[in-house]
């Protein structure tokens, strides 16, 4: 169940099993032939602060670069044209207009990590629970909204993004079959033996992110604006999608949490699980320890997908 919260002008700027198992959008559970050409995927490869007092980490109001009026004046075009184009999917984007996601209940079964089927069911029930809140939240953005694909698997296989596992990818997500793709025993091997439900919500909240991007045109805008781009700038494109993928699976924790019985211990453990999954190098692809914290943190206290805007955030909050 999800319940509204606060819209954007209320908020002050800022074993081994043969195989492996796919739920389809409704729930129906087929298996995924091995045969399927490679393209190029986004995900988590890893998994994945102190902000400005006198700025916050965006420009623009609440976080988007919408006015109040402008904002509300695409969200009534988009829920009146809903088949319309998103014309600035990284500025002007309907899913940053609506405000905070709102308090979300979710009641997943206990988890033990040592049991695969324990790991796949608590999965499936965060699934279920992302499912309804965000397919709400696109509903009342006035943008149209498919739950992915769920592809868990306990062994080696193909997608159209390639094949899994590869070497540290424990989970990923593939535009190109709207796939939310889990290694059920190697995520996990890749937490560390992490016996914590939030290190694992998290890490599916943020691949479920990036299912968010797609759903609202930032990925495509995202690919093509790649595409041309030189190492270094493609780098950075890479960063502002993964930390964004960050603080929009943050925005499902934090509404979530309360249900979730997650409190401040259980916010550092997320973090933490953020620290060891960022580019420690101060390079790369998916953000520095700092950055990664940051907008983690941000989509917690937040939980307003406008406060994820990375598109427009400073240079130095991206890398």
């Amino acid at each position: 169940m999800v319940r509204r919260g606060r819209t954007g002008a209320d908020l002050d700027p800022w074993d081994e099993h043969p195989g492996f198992l796919q739920r389809m959008g409704l729930g129906a559970s087929l298996s995924l032939g091995t045969g399927l050409a490679a393209v190029g995927f986004t995900g988590f490869l890893a998994i994945s602060s102190i902000l400005p007092t006198a700025e916050p980490a965006w420009s623009g109001a609440a976080g988007s670069g919408l006015t109040e009026a402008s904002a509300q004046e695409r969200t009534i075009h988009q829920v009146d044209h809903p088949d319309a184009p998103i014309e600035d999917p990284l500025g002007l984007n309907p899913l940053y207009a609506v405000g905070e996601m709102g308090e979300v209940t979710c009641s997943p079964p206990p988890l033990d990590q040592e049991d695969p089927r324990s790991v796949e069911v608590f999965a499936h029930a965060i699934a279920d629970c992302l499912d309804t809140a965000w397919a709400t939240y696109f509903d009342e953005a006035g943008l149209p909204f498919t739950s992915p694909n769920r592809v868990y698997w306990y062994a080696e296989g193909h997608s159209p993004c390639g094949p899994f596992p590869s070497e540290g990818t424990a989970a990923f997500y593939c535009r190109a079959n709207q796939g939310l793709y889990l290694g059920v025993k190697d995520i996990v091997a890749a937490s560390a033996g992490n016996d914590e439900p939030e290190a694992y919500t998290f890490l599916l909240s943020h691949e479920y992110g990036h299912h968010v991007q797609g759903q609202s045109r930032i990925l495509a805008e995202f690919h093509a604006l790649r595409a041309n781009a030189d190492s270094e700038t493609a780098d950075e494109l890479t960063r502002r999608s993964e930390l964004q993928a960050n603080c929009l699976g943050a925005v499902f924790v934090g509404s979530s949490e309360d249900s979730l019985g997650y409190g401040e211990a259980e916010r550092e453990n997320i973090l933490d699980d953020v620290t060891r999954r960022s580019d420690h190098a101060g390079t790369g692809t998916h953000g520095s320890v700092e950055n990664g914290r940051l907008w983690t943190d941000h989509g917690l206290d937040r939980r307003d997908p406008a406060s994820c805007n990375t598109w427009q955030a400073r240079e130095e909050l991206v890398r």
